[in-house]
């Protein structure tokens, strides 16, 4: 069990773009890379859950994606880079760490991240988990009726305010109404995002305009140990979704979270947390 936790906030250029992270634990331990969804920074994998993981012998990473956090941003709606670009983003992160293979934890939008690097890059990965995410084959469930009822209108970016309220609201209605959402602890986590984002409109639209040019590939041909992580709550991507996803991966296997929606509420880490760990305890040869 390793003391040692954050190594504090680190920048690195990578393909043009100045991409922050941070690191937890040995870097002699089996490495993790988190990678989240559409607009969310490094900080929607919680301190506390990267500390949990840490402790269980291993070195963990978390990064902001371009157009998050205290990563490069582009214009509004004018991203300056494609799907792939955010792939290579991931490898390069690994390499800026000397971290030759490393076990691959993907959220939502970012599952076609793992996908590219599964497929393209398999010497570099000793495992997938896929978090809330989905193979967007033809006919899965759509997202839940009721979801768009509980998204408010969009906020002005200048408003610190309203972006919060905004992003809080947000995160409750992907929730699914789990009993285990936290709107205070939410709130304290999207305050201190916002706070540390470089260009907040950027990141309210940029994931959302920028070229999906992964699509070639297929989750049948992943051949890494995977993992799919869902939530029997979710509204976004209906439980179907993860279904799928592990049926179309060779020997996944499915851990269903029972009350969370397309997040990975607190009290379910105790389920997740040993889960993964057990997932990331081999190294492939």
């Amino acid at each position: 069990m390793t003391d040692n936790l954050s190594h504090g906030e680190q920048f690195v250029e990578i393909n043009g773009a100045e991409l922050c992270f941070e690191t937890f634990g040995n870097p002699a331990d089996p490495a993790i890379l988190f990678i989240d969804g559409a607009s969310a920074s490094m900080l929607w994998w919680e301190t506390e859950l990267c500390e949990r993981i840490a402790r269980g012998d291993r070195f963990v990473i978390r990064y902001d994606s371009r157009d998050t956090g205290r990563s490069t941003s582009y214009p509004p709606g004018r991203p300056g880079y494609t799907f792939t670009d955010l792939a290579g983003d991931a490898l390069g992160i690994l390499d800026a760490l000397n971290v030759r293979r490393a076990h691959i934890v993907c959220r939502s939008m970012a599952g076609g991240i793992g996908l590219i690097a599964g497929v393209d890059h398999p010497d570099r990965v000793d495992s997938l988990t896929f978090v809330s995410t989905s193979t967007g084959e033809e006919g899965l469930p759509p997202s839940s009726a009721g979801l768009a009822d509980g998204i408010p209108a969009d906020p002005d970016p200048t408003d610190a305010g309203a972006v919060v309220d905004f992003v809080v609201a947000s995160a409750k209605a992907c929730s699914g109404g789990s009993p285990y959402f936290d709107e205070s602890a939410t709130r304290t986590l999207v305050e201190q995002d916002v706070a540390r984002t470089r260009d907040i409109a950027s990141t309210l639209v940029n994931h959302y305009a920028m070229t999906f040019d992964g699509s070639s590939r297929d989750f049948t041909s992943v051949n890494a140990p995977t993992l799919v992580v869902h939530g029997d709550h979710d509204p976004v991507l209906p439980l179907p979704h993860g279904h799928a996803l592990r049926d179309a991966i060779p020997g996944a296997t499915l851990l269903t979270l029972e009350g969370a929606g397309h997040d990975l509420p607190k009290p379910l880490w105790d389920v997740f947390v040993p889960a993964l760990l057990q997932h990331t305890a081999g190294s492939r040869p």
